[in-house]
């Protein structure tokens, strides 16, 4: 692979760039650089602004909408939105649900739900795990019985990420309790205005409720909503998660991230030198800065099979848990640099609950420390990943 950008790759950076400039709102980019958490209507502004320039479906084929940007387009998209600040695309419709209504979908289907979830009239979540199955999802007990033109919905869901701002939620289901556990689950689509879904919110370290759980009691859910065939959902929720889990890999917010720890480090400590010119320190960074090029090199070319039509492989587990690694490496070095002010709570940053102690840059690295400890679990659990792939790979060697 030839890892120089061209010519027109450079022109292309150079456009998003000037794009990011003009349309992205700073206080918006403001609230992504200080860590803080930003509202529904922050997260539908940025989806509204990509979505008027045509650039919101990065993943998507032209025929659906989407950009038809090929790998490395991708690739300096989601780096130069990370580096200006950009707010986080919410990816349960774009990068998640709707890869799965292009591939197993049927043809109503995709006319239906794929321009909503541009046009930004659906909000997505996710109702994969529950409380006795999170990385073991082939033990969903959340039950779908077939009534006539209906399936009626009971159970539970958990850790639904921003599920208070949806209104649509896809599901693995069970449909058959006597099949073998993989291949009794159903792929699911439920609309969460229904009557006898309840939403509750799991408070967390840091005091937001940014996930839920979510309870189903007879609810009644069209069949015409159900993804494919009755009974196959686990292979299209493998599929959906290759892509989670490369996406998860984070590269181009990785990038910004150990941009904003070398501009920590390269600061003035009281009494001291800058923490960059400590050899230790310096070593730690250059270490995650090798791991993270390595990274975003496998990144490319696991999106470039998946743009030739290929649903990513092994790759993508491993993608997923170096990338992790990487996030929270990261992190933990930002809580180092920034010392004595990377306090652990917001109330406890605060000078008699007002201004922030410290210098601004403080102010989200104890709270992104903390969220991103649950990089290594979502989207399939690091140590599941590593076993996925000792089958895979290396059981292939044999």
């Amino acid at each position: 692979m030839d890892l120089s950008y061209t010519p027109e790759e450079e022109a292309f950076r150079a456009d998003v760039r000037d794009f990011l400039s003009e349309k992205l709102p700073k206080a918006l980019s403001d609230k992504v650089r200080d860590g803080r958490a930003l509202t529904k209507d922050e997260h539908e502004e940025w989806h509204a602004i990509l979505n008027a320039r045509g650039w919101l479906a990065g993943n998507w084929p032209e025929e659906y909408g989407g950009t038809g940007w090929d790998a490395v387009q991708r690739h300096i998209f989601e780096e130069e939105c990370a580096l200006a600040h950009a707010s986080r695309i919410v990816p349960f419709g774009l990068t998640m649900l709707g890869p799965v209504l292009q591939k197993f979908g049927n043809d109503a289907q995709k006319a239906h739900w794929l321009p909503r979830i541009l046009n930004g009239d659906d909000w997505w979540c996710q109702g994969y795990s529950e409380p006795g199955a999170g990385s073991d999802l082939a033990s969903v007990k959340t039950r779908a019985v077939r009534d006539g033109d209906h399936y009626i919905v009971n159970g539970q869901k958990t850790w639904t990420t921003l599920g208070q701002h949806a209104n649509m939620i896809f599901c693995l289901v069970r449909t058959d309790p006597d099949a073998k556990a993989q291949e009794g689950i159903s792929f699911l689509l439920v609309d969460m205005e229904s009557p006898g879904v309840e939403v509750r919110p799991i408070v967390l370290l840091d005091g937001s409720a940014e996930v839920n759980e979510v309870w189903f009691t007879d609810v009644r859910v069209p069949a015409e909503n159900l993804v494919g065939e009755e009974n196959k959902g686990w292979t299209y929720a493998k599929y959906l998660l290759t892509h989670e889990r490369t996406n998860i890999a984070g590269v181009g917010f990785s990038t910004a991230a150990l941009a904003a720890v070398k501009r920590i480090a390269r600061a003035e400590m009281a009494g001291g030198r800058p923490l960059i010119e400590n050899a230790f320190f310096a070593a730690r960074l250059a270490r995650v800065e090798i791991d993270l090029m390595a990274m975003a090199t496998t990144n490319l070319r696991v999106i470039s099979q998946a743009a030739k039509g290929q649903a990513p492989g092994v790759e993508s587990s491993m993608l997923k848990v170096k990338g992790t690694i990487i996030r929270q490496e990261i992190n933990d070095l930002a809580r180092r640099a920034a010392g004595p002010y990377a306090l652990p709570f917001a109330s406890e940053a605060l000078d008699g609950g007002n201004d922030p102690i410290g210098p601004d840059y403080a102010r989200p690295v104890a709270a992104q420390y903390f969220n991103n400890r649950k990089l290594s679990i979502y989207g399939g659990s690091n140590e599941v990943q590593r076993q996925i792939i000792a089958k895979t790979a290396l059981g292939a060697l044999k």
